[in-house]
């Protein structure tokens, strides 16, 4: 019996750009800014006031990074997709003249 070649196994993502690192950013960040809301609130004798409002800014901007970072590795997979569309099609206008 003839053994086939495998294909290598995925590697494990480790790049900042997976859903582990988008967890980690969010609950970080949101964390961050409870703490400087809890800090400031401290500080003016206002108790949930200044929480509230620096977990709700801090939401807010996570979810637009999060939204931007998207939309701009769209942009740069459809380009790709484009390019090789139109390398597919010069090369097969090539072979027909």
């Amino acid at each position: 019996m003839k053994i086939l070649p495998t294909k290598k196994l995925r590697q494990t993502r480790l790049s900042p750009g997976d859903s582990l690192g988008h967890g980690m950013d969010a609950a970080i960040l949101l964390a961050l800014f409870l703490l400087a809301g809890f800090g400031l609130d401290r500080l003016f004798g206002t108790m949930p006031v200044f929480m509230i409002i620096m977990s709700i800014l801090g939401a807010i901007g996570i979810f637009a990074k999060f939204k931007y970072n998207y939309e701009a590795k769209m942009d740069e997979h459809e380009a790709n997709r484009l390019g090789r569309s139109a390398a597919a099609t010069r090369v097969n206008s090539e072979r027909a003249a």
